[in-house]
């Protein structure tokens, strides 16, 4: 907006939000071992998530060659979501030999999403194209680290604050591997991370969606009867 040479005085920010007390309610109640134990993963395993639709523009090929080319010795990749590109996934990880530490949920369903977000160490969101990424809020409500592309709205305001390290070049399959071999080496940073994310969530709520709209408002106001 700024840029287009609107003066800064007539631009509000209000927060792309979700209702933050659910998830975290929800999180707190989610066996977090039993979830991952389904998933083949033991206390000592990373899990790396992706939640999303399996299609070209959130770039789940990305993650799993930047997965691939990080040769954790003991990780997991999840993916949570279905799509177009669901076979070529299944077919990519064969080809580069990493099928057997790779999950995919399908569908799931907004009720299951805490519980995976909590069984998670890490979500990674490579997309493209992504105006703002409310699953960035969702994970991070859970408790669990957050890497994004720099494509992903919700890098600026989320995550950057977070680790400015958290954000890297979409479709940069070499940082992203670089990124996943440093964080899943370390659990206990990735704890760290997980909780910094969830604490940032306590600015980045619905009430302040509400207070930002009024505050807009108001000062639509003020500025029309100048």
């Amino acid at each position: 907006m700024l840029s287009l040479g609107i003066k800064p005085d007539r631009v509000s920010l209000i927060p792309n939000t979700v209702d933050n007390d659910w998830w975290t309610s929800q999180a707190s109640r989610v066996d977090r071992e039993a979830v991952r134990a389904d998933w083949g993963a033991n206390p000592q395993t990373s899990v790396v998530l992706f939640c999303a639709k399996l299609q070209p523009w959130k770039c789940p090929l990305d993650l799993l060659r930047a997965f691939a080319r990080a040769d954790l010795h003991n990780a997991l990749l999840v993916y949570a979501g279905e799509g177009a590109q669901h076979c070529e996934l299944e077919m990519e990880a064969r080809h580069l030999g990493v099928s057997s530490r790779v999950r995919f949920l399908g569908f799931v369903n907004q009720t299951q999403l805490p519980a995976i977000y909590t069984a998670a160490d890490l979500m990674v969101l490579p997309s493209e194209y992504e105006p703002f990424g409310l699953v960035v809020n969702e994970a991070s409500c859970c408790g669990s680290a957050v890497v994004v592309s720099d494509r992903v709205g919700a890098a600026r305001d989320l995550v950057m604050s977070v680790d400015p390290k958290l954000v890297y070049p979409c479709a940069d399959v070499q940082s992203l591997a670089a990124v996943l071999r440093e964080l899943c080496g370390d659990l206990e940073r990735l704890r760290r991370l997980g909780s910094a994310a969830k604490e940032r969530m306590a600015n980045w709520s619905q009430q302040d969606t509400v207070n930002a709209s009024v505050e807009a408002v108001a000062n639509a106001i003020r500025h029309r009867h100048r």
